[in-house]
């Protein structure tokens, strides 16, 4: 069906780990890090949390494959800098 509507899928191979590797680490780092530590009770304490972690995530939290810069360091750098050696 997809490729009578001219949709190729996405996916170089059907179940492969790769595929989802990124968001299945950060899902890994939300649920261990905040929502099995906070226990939510409700849909609405659990999207303020969720909002609040995603924040720090982003603008505090450093990643070891980012040399522990935040993802914001690292997305909004000035591309013109050079790194020092």
């Amino acid at each position: 069906m997809l490729k009578a509507h001219g949709v190729t899928i996405s996916m170089d191979g059907k179940g492969r780990w790769v595929d989802n590797v990124f968001v299945e680490r950060l899902w890994r780092s939300v649920k261990y890090e905040d929502v099995y530590l906070r226990a939510y009770e409700t849909p609405a304490a659990l999207r303020v949390g969720l909002t609040q972690y995603c924040q720090f995530y982003n603008t505090e939290r450093g990643h070891q494959a980012l040399k522990r810069q935040t993802p914001d360091a690292v997305y909004f750098a000035d591309p013109r800098e050079k790194p020092a050696a």
